[in-house]
């Protein structure tokens, strides 16, 4: 595996598809981002498996707390700092735009997957950089920030994996997102697990449905 590189201050990694051939030329580059704590080598393997042949850009996040890397600054669990998170947000997208006209994957679609903090600032992407993102898997999400006014994802799929039993997040926060996202419409598929704060197989076996679903069947009827 490569060597992480630089770019805009972030931290990265960037895993070509293996072959541009017809069964994988549309296929979207994944943005895995991780929880706290992780880097940018923590979601690869789960990225080759849920959608192989795709493109994988992997940043690190930005921001310390006590050694760990986050996407953006929080002033308590649960609780974040919202002017660093509006700014954090901007510059991982400017960074993204920058990553695939380096790698020369600008004209594929780019496809979140996020976990817990990862998926947070995934979550605060559609919110704050319309049409930067085709879709979103958002893992252990809950709402980052709530703009006015709302953007336009009409039509933009984004799946919420959630935890009944999740200790960080209240189950209304996660519907609340959901309806969010809806207002501003997206197409929304909410799956619970009956679970706690990590995640699951059932979680990667979902969303790779999920993902094959819209990326892969209709490629096998062109």
């Amino acid at each position: 595996m490569q060597e992480s590189a630089e770019l805009l201050g972030h931290r990265y990694r960037f895993v070509p598809a293996p072959r541009a051939g017809r069964e994988t030329a549309r296929r979207p580059v994944l943005l895995l981002l991780h929880g706290t704590g992780g880097d940018e080598a923590d979601l690869l393997p789960l990225g080759e498996l849920l959608l192989p042949g795709a493109p994988l850009l992997s940043p690190r996040g930005t921001v310390s707390e006590q050694g760990a890397a986050r996407f953006f600054r929080r002033l308590a669990p649960g609780v974040f700092d919202v002017d660093d998170l509006i700014q954090r947000t901007h510059a991982l997208a400017d960074f993204v735009q920058a990553a695939v006209e380096r790698h020369g994957v600008a004209g594929r679609p780019v496809v979140a997957v996020g976990y817990s903090n990862g998926a947070n600032i995934a979550a605060s992407l559609l919110l704050l950089r319309p049409g930067l993102l085709a879709g979103a898997v958002l893992w252990r999400a809950m709402v980052p920030l709530e703009p006015e006014p709302l953007p336009d994802l009409t039509g933009t799929p984004v799946l919420l994996g959630a935890a009944r039993f999740d200790p960080m997040i209240p189950n209304d926060n996660v519907e609340w997102l959901a309806a969010l996202l809806r207002e501003s419409g997206a197409s929304v598929t909410l799956r619970w697990q009956d679970t706690g704060h990590g995640l699951t197989q059932a979680d990667v076996r979902e969303a790779a449905a999920w993902l094959a679903t819209l990326w892969t069947d209709e490629e096998s009827t062109q």
